[in-house]
């Protein structure tokens, strides 16, 4: 479905600027027909129908932007970077958290998460004679 939709929209976006490039502009632009009069459309009639076509393109455009934002937000779900599971450590009710400067932080508390609860250190191997 949404892939419909933006081959649609992209349709639209290329037909509205070969439109727009079309009219023409005070200066004299890209304008069809020159100066002159002679073509299969006078220059009243060319600047109606690309002026319609404009605005029905325009329509179109934004109709298929809504209909692509509303797409892009409809199976969103709210995330989180911070764990689901219970931390391991609870703190009694009422005892204040330590300061930052005793590894109190956020981040010192993730570090401590991630790493495995009752390893020791390794000791070091006794030296061997030969």
């Amino acid at each position: 479905m949404q892939t419909v939709i933006i081959v649609i929209h992209l349709m639209l976006v290329l037909g509205l600027i070969a439109t727009v490039l079309l009219q023409k502009s005070e200066g004299g632009g890209l304008g069809v027909g020159g100066g002159g009069g002679g073509g299969f459309m006078s220059s009243r009639g060319t600047a109606n129908l690309l002026t319609r076509t404009t605005a029905f393109l325009a329509v179109g455009f934004f109709i298929t932007s809504l209909l692509l934002s509303w797409l892009a937000t409809y199976n969103r779900k709210p995330t989180t970077i911070l764990p689901t599971a219970a931390p391991t450590t609870q703190q009694a009710p009422g005892v204040p958290a330590p300061p930052v400067s005793q590894g109190g932080g956020l981040l010192d508390s993730l570090k401590q998460a991630d790493q495995p609860q009752n390893q020791a250190p390794a000791a070091p191997a006794p030296p061997q004679s030969q």
